[in-house]
Order: C-alpha cells, then structure tokens, then sequence
C-alpha cells in the first residue's frame, strides 16, 4: 500500500502533510505563501512540509508562468498519477477491470468472458488473470495500488461478503473484500453492482448534478442503485432497493416477456424500433411490469430522475418514452426519464473505481 509519511513523523507532522495535501488536491497549482494561507500553517512549517512532499513525489514544482516579471515565486501542484485504484466488475458472463490514477484517468484496462454457470473457483480465477493482465498493460504491480473497488451482483455487507446471489453460482458466502485483499495487499471495497453503476452516473454521468434519482440496471436482470442527498443509499442492511425481491413488483416477471418471443434480445429491440408489432407488443410489457417498481420508487423518494442504465440502455431509443408514458400513468409527478451517459459496457468498473478512489481518499489525505 502507498504510504504517505514515514514512521518518524509525528501525528501533527502527519496531520499538517494530509491537510496540505487535500488544499493542493483541488488546487491547480498553489504558491507556499497561498498554501500557508489555505492550510494555517506558518511559512516554515509550509516549507517543510513541501520539501517532504517533493522527497516522496506527492507534488511537483510547475514550471514558471512565461512572461511573468521579476523573480516568479515557486508553485507546486498534487501529482495525480502518484497514486493508482483498481475497479473490479464481476459479472455473471464476465469480468471487467480498470486502472486509473487519483483523478480517475484510466491508465490500463481488461475484459475477460466467463460462463455463466462457472462455479465460485473458475469465476474467481478468471477475475484474478484479469487484474494481472490490467496491471501488466498499465505498467503497475500490485504495491502501486492505494486502494480497490469491487462490483458484485447480490446483496453484499459492510465486510465484503456477498451475504447472497441468486445469478451467479455458489457465490453466496464469499467475502470478496477478504480474497481480493489477501491476493493484492491492500484494502479492497465491495458493493453491489447496481449501486455503483449508480455510484458512476453520479461521477461522470447525466446525473452528475443530480441530489436524488433511481437507476436502473437493466437487463435480463435488473439491478438498482438510489442516490438521496447527493449520496449512494444502501439502507441499515445494505438491502435498500432490493424491490425485484417482491413479486407484485414486475420486475421477476418483466424479462420473460422478452424472452417468450423466441429472438435474440438485440433482434427483438432491432424489430421493435422498425415497427414490429410482435417486438413492439414485447417491449410494451416489458415496460409495463418494469414500471410498477420504478413507480413506486418514484412515489416514495420523489426523485429529480430516472436513469436507465445496463446492457438496456443500448436500446434506450425503444425504452425510454415508453417507461415516461407509464410512470405519468402512475406517479404523482414524473421525473425525467434519460439513458445513462456512461454505456452498458464499462459502467459498474467505474463505479467500483469511484468507489476505491473514495476510499483512496481516506486513505492518503484523511478525513476533510
């Protein structure tokens, strides 16, 4: 793991290094007179502290600004690529991995297919030559990680167990945060997948400025994460959302209207969007029994939106007004309906990147 000081420093030397550090971190870059404002700190201590941060190549000096008169004073910036996470995505047909630095900029990624009736040993394998192959393309090892995040499907705890799974065999039981962390050597996060698809919307998503909306993953399986307040709600169980376990909801039942007219899932929205009235009397129920459980998030949390994301949202074209049209039916008020900005593909691994980069956070810079 990164280590930010030594073990000589004391706990204020630590405390004055992760308070400039988190200044520098929203900074473009800051003079020492302006970081010995921002932090408190005398001019001294900010000078110390600076020189230990360019010992350990947490900061760098910017080249002067050409033009400037006279003598220009020293500007450092946070070096972003100082530090690296990994976002994990385990799938019931694949396995999907991203590395990125402290702002996010992916600097290696790797995808592998699993079948979907593999059992815990061979799905874990494949996840493992994913995250060798990431790290070998980007360059890195292990000991250059900070922290990792994990996306699982099921219902997973604070510790990193997936306290249980209906989609993906004999994963029931696993703690992920505990395999992960053991093979790599660092601290490892795991939430369930369609919270932080969620989780990714709200980073670089449509839903960005957005306090409060319901996303939906999307599939064959449909998943869901809720953002309240501006923050990922996972409930006092971590089972907030799980409405697909309640029958009446519609959403058991909604994907085998999909699968009853016997074409491929891509074909039958193809069909749809060309004016198949079979493909077209599909999706509409579909929608309909996906609407029921959208619409009564949307009556309980009142949300600014509703974003359809998943494997779906490639189809978004066929889906979109339709689930609109249902939920005015429904609702009192209904919320934008917008397809996730992100795709189907790589969504969840940012998630699970944002959520180590989070953890990251914690980790090398304290609490704010």
């Amino acid at each position: 793991m990164v280590e930010i000081v030594g073990g000589d420093l004391s706990r204020l030397r630590q405390l004055n290094t992760q308070g400039a550090l988190r200044v520098l971190r929203t900074a473009t870059s800051m003079t020492l007179t302006e970081l010995s404002r921002h932090t408190g700190l005398s001019r001294a201590s900010t000078e110390d502290v600076v020189d230990d941060l360019l010992t350990q190549r947490w900061v760098v000096e910017v080249p002067p600004v050409a033009g400037a008169m006279g003598r220009p004073a020293k500007r450092f910036r946070f070096r972003s690529d100082a530090a690296h996470v990994l976002g994990l995505d385990i799938g019931d047909s694949w396995v999907r991995v991203l590395i990125t630095d402290l702002d996010g900029a992916v600097l290696g990624r790797a995808q592998a297919d699993v079948q979907v009736s593999a059992g815990r040993d061979r799905r874990l394998a494949v996840a493992w030559d994913a995250v060798a192959d990431c790290l070998r393309t980007s360059g890195l090892n292990a000991a250059e990680l900070t922290a990792v995040g994990v996306a699982s499907s099921g219902l997973v705890d604070a510790t990193g167990k997936v306290v249980l799974s209906v989609d993906i065999p004999e994963w029931t039981g696993l703690n992920l945060a505990e395999h992960f962390g053991v093979l790599l050597g660092v601290p490892v996060r795991v939430d369930n997948d369609g919270r932080l698809a969620a989780l990714a919307e709200k980073w670089l998503g449509v839903a960005r400025y957005a306090k409060d909306f319901v996303y939906l993953l999307a599939g064959l399986r449909t998943g869901l994460g809720l953002v309240i307040g501006g923050n990922l709600h996972r409930g006092f169980g971590r089972a907030a959302g799980e409405i697909g376990a309640l029958p009446a909801a519609g959403w058991i039942r909604a994907p085998e209207h999909l699968r009853a007219d016997g074409r491929e899932v891509a074909d039958l929205f193809a069909a749809a969007a060309a004016g198949d009235r079979k493909a077209l009397g599909a999706v509409r129920r579909y929608v309909r029994d996906m609407s029921v459980g959208t619409a009564a998030l949307v009556l309980t949390l009142d949300p600014q939106m509703v974003v359809l994301g998943g494997g779906f949202s490639r189809f978004a074209g066929v889906l979109i007004d339709r689930l609109r049209g249902e939920l005015d039916k429904q609702c009192i008020r209904t919320p934008e309906v917008l397809a996730s900005g992100l795709g189907d593909e790589e969504a969840v691994a940012l998630g699970a990147v944002r959520l180590a980069l989070d953890h990251a956070n914690d980790i090398l810079f304290g609490a704010a």
